[in-house]
């Protein structure tokens, strides 16, 4: 659901080349969840053992396969277009009847409806009840009465989460739900727990626009770079970060233009449609997860209220580019 242009990678590929010349610093990248996800560590050699075949090279490739295992394993169970994935099958089988599923979906689903309340609704996974007729591919999306007909459908509080029960169940039977705006969020932060169990204390894991850091990249910070929305070979903004986490949504990546108007993946749970206030939202924090979603909600709520909704929380700060393409930045960043 969204993108973050990692200028960085090539870049400091060629300005620490003395670091990754000693074939201490592992990289790989690969497809998942509809998306680019790159994996990036520094392995110390004494964390290698000797006198063994487990090689550094073999640890670094044990660990980057577990990363993508882990990835993979997401995916298969809450992406929505697998039609034998576990969220397929609630939005299956929840409109009639409480579903039994896992702790883990049951925990992320606990979090998104946390968001949604603390939002008033700008963050709401039920924005799939309507989300499912666009197709960006095709230039197809909904026309005004199949979106009125949809929005009663879009309430989050139409979901039924039964702790003790450990099931969901819909209150609408149109209700579709999509983790789009927090699974990979949340793929970036069990990725991050990888590396960090395996001894690692530099290290990035990305999946599109969603980014955690372990650490500083060996003495300096891991260089950013937000993507110009309007401009495909350009970058807005680098920031230097050190172990955080940042996630981007933008109106660029998954969107067709007709009649003038930018129909794209973000919609506003309020109306059904694309939201229109901004063009580039930002997040950084400590939580891959969070922010993940927080970069939805900002986008939602457009300038005023993002920015208003982001200094309200402690820890977490924004970069929003707006229509005219102007940068924003949020208190915290203003004061550093």
């Amino acid at each position: 659901m969204r993108t973050l242009f990692w200028t960085f990678i090539a870049t400091l590929s060629l300005l620490l080349s003395s670091n990754t010349a000693n074939a201490q610093w592992h990289k790989h990248s690969f497809k998942v969840m509809g998306t680019q996800a790159h994996v990036e560590f520094w392995l110390p050699t004494e964390a290698a053992k000797i006198g063994d075949q487990d090689s550094e090279q073999t640890r670094a490739n044990n660990i980057i396969t577990a990363v993508e295992n882990e990835m993979r394993r997401i995916d298969q169970e809450m992406s929505p277009y697998k039609p034998e994935s576990e969220l397929s099958t609630v939005n299956r089988l929840a409109p009639n009847e409480p579903v039994k599923i896992s702790l883990e979906l049951f925990n992320l689903l606990a979090k998104a409806e946390r968001i949604s309340q603390q939002s008033d609704g700008a963050f709401d996974i039920t924005y799939a009840s309507i989300g499912y007729q666009y197709d960006y591919r095709i230039k197809q999306k909904p026309n005004n009465q199949q979106i009125q007909q949809a929005l009663a459908a879009i309430d989050h509080t139409g979901l039924v989460l039964n702790k003790e029960q450990q099931t969901i169940s819909f209150k609408n039977p149109k209700i579709k739900i999509d983790l789009g705006g927090i699974a990979k969020g949340y793929a970036v932060k069990n990725c991050l727990a990888i590396l960090a169990s395996a001894g690692i204390k530099h290290g990035l894991v990305s999946a599109g626009g969603d980014t955690g850091l372990l650490g500083d990249r060996k003495g300096r910070p891991w260089l950013v770079g937000i993507k110009h929305p309007r401009a495909s070979d350009k970058t807005a903004v680098h920031l230097p970060l050190s172990n955080e986490a940042i996630s981007t949504s933008g109106d660029y990546e998954r969107y067709f233009i007709e009649d003038e108007v930018r129909y794209h993946h973000i919609i506003n749970p309020k109306t059904g449609k694309s939201a229109q206030q901004v063009v580039s939202v930002s997040v950084i924090g400590q939580d891959p997860t969070y922010v993940d979603a927080l970069s939805t909600t900002l986008f939602v709520l457009g300038l005023e209220q993002g920015m208003a909704f982001i200094d309200n929380l402690p820890d977490y700060e924004a970069i929003i580019i707006d229509n005219q393409q102007k940068l924003h930045f949020s208190l915290g960043l203003q004061q550093n």
